[in-house]
């Protein structure tokens, strides 16, 4: 697959993972950045800046841009909303404009956090009803809207939804699953550490999304004359379900460790908080099933077996 791919965010946790994905598709792939940017590899562009997204398109002139660049904190987008908007929203929608207006494919890397989360609901279709609960989740949602309205004419913007994320990280605190694994040494320490015992997640791991989001490609770009006509709202996730706390319980299987020393939470959100989490988001993955886009995932365990050299005797 020759191409010239752009990926924002390709100093993140997925960001990374989708770049050296399809680097080794054989296309030409270049990386944005800020604070972390490694020019000619991953270049600088403020996303906060709309001229800098434009500068950096014409720079790069890709025909497929995956963008995984956001404010991902539910807490920081409810302490800095402004802010939060102009990354996850206004970006969004500068960039869905410039890769529409010169020919480009774009993929837009959401959450299952548009979702409300309500016990009973889930497993939601790409085509159900959002109703965000949070900051978080209301921006990337209108950043859904952003992609969707400035390629409806031409087709070519694509809305990926995926759940909590997990992989290689720089850093444990890149990932809201590879923290867990600082929780479970903590716990060994002095003192209690009290962990989520009551929301859902889906750990779904970096390297199966930059697949899918490769695979996605390659299924539009070899139906580009009906393009169109297919889905633009995707899920994809791992049918892993698991709380924080059962997280750690395997992370600390992984490792040979205890728990004794770990609480488990399952009062649920505290209805004072500022920012409300939702209780399940499963994402159905009935769309890419539908274009034979395989949705397979990594053995969570096996995956944690092999990142943190533990492997049983």
């Amino acid at each position: 697959m020759s191409q010239v791919v752009l990926v924002t965010g390709a100093s993140g946790l997925l960001g990374r993972q989708v770049f050296n994905t399809f680097k080794r598709s054989s296309c030409l792939v270049i990386g944005q950045g800020y604070s972390r940017a490694t020019p000619p590899t991953i270049l600088k562009a403020d996303l906060e800046k709309p001229d800098e997204i434009e500068a950096l398109v014409d720079e790069v002139k890709p025909s497929i841009i995956v963008h995984c660049a956001a404010n991902r904190s539910p807490d920081s987008c409810d302490a800095n909303p402004e802010q939060a908007r102009q990354v996850n929203v206004e970006a969004t929608r500068t960039l869905a404009r410039a890769a529409s207006t010169r020919g480009a494919l774009l993929i837009y890397i959401s959450t299952d956090y548009v979702f409300p989360g309500t016990e009973g609901q889930a497993p939601y279709e790409a085509d159900a009803a959002t109703n965000p609960p949070n900051t978080y989740g209301q921006f990337k949602r209108d950043g859904e809207v952003a992609v969707l309205e400035e390629t409806r004419e031409t087709g070519l913007g694509i809305v990926l939804r995926v759940p909590v994320l997990y992989g290689s990280a720089k850093s444990n605190a890149e990932s809201a699953v590879n923290v867990l694994v600082d929780a479970v040494w903590k716990s060994q320490g002095e003192g209690e550490v009290v962990m989520d015992d009551w929301a859902i997640r889906y750990p779904t791991n970096t390297e199966d999304v930059a697949r899918v989001c490769r695979d996605i490609v390659i299924k539009y770009l070899q139906n580009r004359t009906r393009m169109r006509e297919m889905p633009h709202i995707l899920q994809f996730s791992s049918e892993d379900r698991m709380t924080k706390y059962e997280i750690c319980e395997k992370l600390a299987g992984v490792l040979g460790l205890p728990l004794t020393a770990m609480k488990r939470n399952s009062q649920g959100n505290d209805p004072n908080a500022a920012v409300q989490r939702p209780y399940d988001c499963h994402l159905s993955t009935r769309e890419l099933q539908k274009l034979e886009i395989d949705v397979s995932t990594i053995d969570f365990v096996a995956w944690w077996r092999r990142e943190l050299k533990a492997f049983k005797k």
